[in-house]
């Protein structure tokens, strides 16, 4: 089955599954002739505002999936950074920890107002996967509680990556698709210096 035929939870959820190995790369990765605010798929008489170019905040369930999906990690990085700023003993964790708040809750900001300009609802809490890893973190201390931390920025930030990938290439709302490409590197670059931390850590790497 294609990956955009799934129903919503369905693909949400394979989504995740697959996300940290590395097996959506391929779907996800951006084509050279990805354009922002993408006309696949609007009505014949859908309002543009130039031709061949959708009017603002021509929505779609992927656009709507996305917004939905990344304000809820968004939020949970900023959750479970200040939780590591106030908890880890390590200084390289904490500095990475506070810039996942500084990063994401700018980040968080600026998604919320994209939504409610495209009048799209978000969740108010992280999911129920960040709350069972932040659940899990407040159990640990020391350098278990530094390397729980550390593999659940890797893996988070490896979705995100590819959840930003996506909505640049298969969204069809320009703004949430500009929001993507903008925030897309600063996660990569999130991701890079979490393999470092781990790295340093523990001796071995994860990529």
């Amino acid at each position: 089955m294609a990956f955009l035929e799934l129903p919503r939870r369905a693909m949400e959820e394979t989504m995740f599954r697959y996300a940290g190995l590395g097996v959506l790369a391929a779907l996800l990765t951006v084509p050279a002739s990805a354009q922002i605010g993408n006309p696949a798929g609007l009505d014949a008489d859908t309002k543009m505002s130039e031709p061949g170019v959708p009017a603002p905040h021509q929505t779609n369930n992927q656009d709507r999936l996305f917004a939905r999906l990344a304000a809820a990690g968004g939020m949970a990085e900023v959750d479970l950074g200040k939780l590591a700023a106030g908890k880890s003993e390590t200084g390289a964790v904490k500095d990475f920890a506070n810039r996942m708040v500084t990063d994401h809750d700018a980040a968080n900001d600026k998604l919320k107002q994209l939504a409610e300009a495209a009048r799209m609802p978000l969740p108010e809490k992280p999911d129920a996967e960040h709350a069972a890893i932040k659940e899990r973190l407040q159990s640990l201390s020391g350098e278990a509680f530094d390397i729980a931390y550390i593999k659940a920025e890797i893996v988070d930030h490896q979705k995100t990556s590819l959840l930003l990938q996506w909505e640049i290439s298969l969204g069809e709302d320009a703004e949430l698709q500009r929001f993507a490409a903008e925030t897309l590197p600063g996660v990569l670059q999130h991701l890079e210096s979490a393999r470092n931390i781990h790295a340093d850590l523990t001796g071995a790497a994860i990529r």
